[in-house]
């Protein structure tokens, strides 16, 4: 007769004894000691959740290089570097152990990978990969890796002149931002093009990437609470900048908090104990913890592009990344003449060399700035640039070589870069200087020190020193006097140059 399920026989106890037993030896073999021995590495048993669910070792086919590929991952991914990141530097060592390996060449051991055999690992790299991003991702993983190996002491037998060096890498190509053109941003800014997003959230996105420069991973996992205001009471958008690893500010308006306000409204509504996240997944999130994923924006993002019928100057369908809305904000503020420190934390760039890659834009600002100011010769007469002219684009072009190679103090000098000055540390009475009243403060201050030099000289009875600071002086009141009516209000003259 089967015994009752509601009764505990003799058996019981022992089965919930093994159970209980086989739980706590798994609960022990969890983590790092389940998954380090692995050729596979199940990220989630490691209880780290990105996009990239294993590393892979299976494919290293030396034991020693694959124990070390193990503990550079390991370490890696303890310092809190991203799985995406460790992932790929494994791919690295994968290629390379390939290359150890191949008939050719033939290493069987760390003692032998040195400076030879790196130039013939560059050779191999070239013929794969030239003309390709991964080109200097392959050396620089590998070099970054012999510098863990030493720096951690993992195997003494590497050697010295197992290095690459600065000019190994090869050039990378410096192109300008990927920045939307505002033909096609106007469109993408447009109400009743926003409005045809189906998803609110999804819109929502959009005006985050427009305005404030986020990057699309940043973007969809902002926090629920993320905006606080200064003592003024101004919004700002927090974020953690996952790139540099930090928390950021940008400053949003008005109209943008309103929006991010009814978001969380909406949420709610869905979530009436909070969610911790302000996109959180919309399926398979019962508690709404789950951030969504970038790549469902995208895919929504192609259909709401092909929905608005975008095109460019020419007619053309255009093809949108999240990542260009940021290429565009940074070279909107550049060309708006937003200082160039101001462009770096506003995008939260980890160094100058960065928001100087937007910088590169701005020569339509300074050229702007040129063709609107007032520019006067040594006589005070102005001197006009045509910008519609048929040497337009040469004379701005002579104009921004001269500010390059032959910058003054007070002005610039218009005389071709090809001929040689006759007025040497005279250029106050050069027929080629011009000058534009932002040299004003300069102006004024040498004509000070004139007054000064011909007041001295003509005390000494230095009659020939008194005439030529007198042709200087001269062309300088003119200068001031012409440049000043720029300064004036409503166009009216000052009469007092100095």
């Amino acid at each position: 007769m089967p015994a009752d399920p509601g009764e505990a026989g003799p058996e019981r106890p022992q089965f919930q004894l093994h159970a209980g037993q086989r739980t706590e030896e798994s609960s022990r073999r969890c983590g790092w000691d389940s998954e380090y021995d692995r050729d596979v590495w199940r990220l989630r048993e490691l209880g780290i959740k990105a996009k990239v669910a294993h590393i892979l070792f299976d494919r290293i086919p030396q034991p020693w290089l694959k124990d070390l590929a193990k503990r550079w991952a390991r370490w890696r991914l303890s310092t809190g570097l991203g799985a995406e990141s460790a992932a790929s530097g494994t791919r690295v060592l994968t290629y390379f152990a390939q290359f150890l390996a191949s008939p050719a060449v033939c290493v069987v051991r760390l003692d032998q990978v040195d400076r030879p055999l790196l130039e013939r690992y560059l050779a191999q790299l070239h013929a794969d990969y030239s003309g390709r991003v991964v080109h200097r991702h392959f050396i620089g993983q590998l070099n970054l890796f012999f510098l863990a190996i030493r720096q951690h002491g993992w195997d003494d037998t590497l050697p010295a002149s197992a290095v690459f060096f600065h000019e190994d890498f090869p050039r990378r190509d410096e192109r300008l931002p990927r920045a939307l053109s505002e033909t096609v941003m106007t469109q993408l800014e447009h109400p009743s093009n926003l409005d045809r997003w189906k998803n609110p959230a999804h819109r929502l996105v959009t005006l985050i990437l427009m305005r404030c420069g986020l990057r699309i991973t940043d973007t969809v996992r902002l926090p629920h609470d993320c905006i606080v205001h200064d003592a003024d009471g101004a919004p700002y958008l927090r974020y953690l900048n996952h790139k540099m690893k930090r928390e950021a500010l940008v400053p949003i308006d008005e109209e943008l908090e309103r929006e991010i306000r009814d978001h969380q409204r909406r949420l709610r509504d869905r979530w009436p104990h909070g969610t911790p996240v302000l996109f959180p997944r919309p399926l398979k999130n019962s508690k709404g913890h789950e951030p969504t994923d970038d790549n469902v924006y995208r895919t929504a993002m192609h259909q709401w592009l092909k929905a608005c019928d975008v095109r460019d100057e020419h007619g053309r369908l255009v093809k949108v990344t999240p990542h260009q809305f940021r290429h565009t904000l940074g070279t909107r503020l550049i060309n708006r003449d937003v200082p160039q420190e101001v462009v770096r934390r506003i995008l939260d760039h980890d160094s100058h060399m960065m928001t100087a890659h937007y910088a590169r834009l701005s020569d339509t600002t300074i050229r702007r700035h040129w063709e609107r100011a007032r520019k006067v010769d040594i006589t005070g007469q102005a001197v006009t640039l045509d910008p519609e002219g048929p040497v337009a684009e040469a004379a701005w072009a002579k104009q921004r070589l001269g500010r390059v190679t032959q910058a003054l103090p007070n002005g610039f000098c218009g005389l071709p870069v090809q001929k040689t000055c006759p007025h040497a540390n005279a250029c106050l009475t050069c027929p080629m200087f011009v000058t534009t009243s932002e040299f004003l403060p300069q102006h004024r201050q040498q004509r000070q020190q004139l007054l000064q030099i011909v007041s001295a000289a003509e005390a000494r009875g230095q009659l020939r020193v008194v005439e030529m600071n007198q042709q200087v002086l001269g062309n300088l009141d003119r200068i001031i006097t012409a440049l000043e009516v720029d300064e004036a209000p409503d166009g009216t003259e000052v009469s007092d140059a100095g």
